[in-house]
C-alpha cells in the first residue's frame, strides 16, 4: 500500500473517532434527549471507541494491516 493511501486510511479512521468523540456535544446542540436508549448506547459506543482508538495496542494493529505511521519522511513514493 502506498504511502498516500496510508495516509487517507489513516485520516477516515481519525475522522470517525473524531466525529465519535464530538457526537455526546451534537446530540446535546441538536436538543435530542439523551436518554432515548438508541441515542445512549451510540453515546457509550462512541466513547468507548475514542477510548480505545488511543491504545498504543491499536497502533500496532494498524501496523499489522499496513496502516501504521507513515516513516518514509513524508515523501510518496
Amino acid at each position: 500500500m502506498s504511502p498516500a493511501a496510508k495516509r487517507t486510511a489513516r485520516t477516515v479512521i481519525q475522522t470517525a473517532v473524531g466525529t465519535a468523540v464530538a457526537l455526546p456535544a451534537i446530540v446535546h446542540a441538536s436538543g435530542i434527549p439523551a436518554s432515548l436508549p438508541w441515542v445512549a448506547g451510540t453515546l457509550v459506543v462512541a466513547g468507548g471507541l475514542a477510548r480505545v482508538m488511543a491504545l498504543p495496542q491499536i497502533e500496532r494493529l494498524l501496523d499489522r494491516f499496513g496502516l501504521g505511521v507513515v516513516e518514509d519522511g513524508g515523501r510518496d513514493t
